[in-house]
């Protein structure tokens, strides 16, 4: 397995598709990097030679932000949204949806399971949720 920028990238996979493997750099990127360090983006990244990473590896450094310091950059530009007390900082400190999705319905995976508001009607069950607690 190639190791760039400390990530091990997968051997089986096309070159354009294995450096995807990498924080921040996505398809597009890939196949900029593949064409500026001029490798065919359809060689296996299991087949490049050390000049070739070390290629890729130079472009990476000069050109892109990737991994740490991109997480960094993100979690700083969070942190600032909340401290100014912007909606999207408001949005971030909830845990609720950002980008104006609606919250009525759907926005589980932000919000999390359901928690039931209100009373419950049955008995059994009543007691159920009372004995859980």
């Amino acid at each position: 397995m190639p190791r760039i920028l400390g990530i091990d990238i997968p051997n089986n996979k096309h070159t354009n598709v294995a450096l995807t493997y990498i924080y921040g750099i996505g398809p597009t990127s890939a196949n900029e990097i593949c064409r500026r360090a001029q490798i065919d983006p359809m060689t296996k990244a299991g087949e490049l030679t050390e000049a070739n990473i070390a290629a890729i590896l130079q472009i990476i450094q000069d050109s892109y932000t990737v991994e740490g310091d991109l997480r960094r950059q993100i979690a700083q530009n969070i942190r600032r949204l909340t401290a100014i007390n912007s909606y999207r900082g408001i949005r971030h400190r909830r845990n609720l949806p950002v980008h104006g999705q609606r919250t009525r319905t759907n926005a589980r995976t932000r919000k999390g399971g359901k928690k039931t508001v209100g009373a419950i009607r049955d008995r059994s069950e009543r007691r159920q949720a009372s004995s859980a607690k």
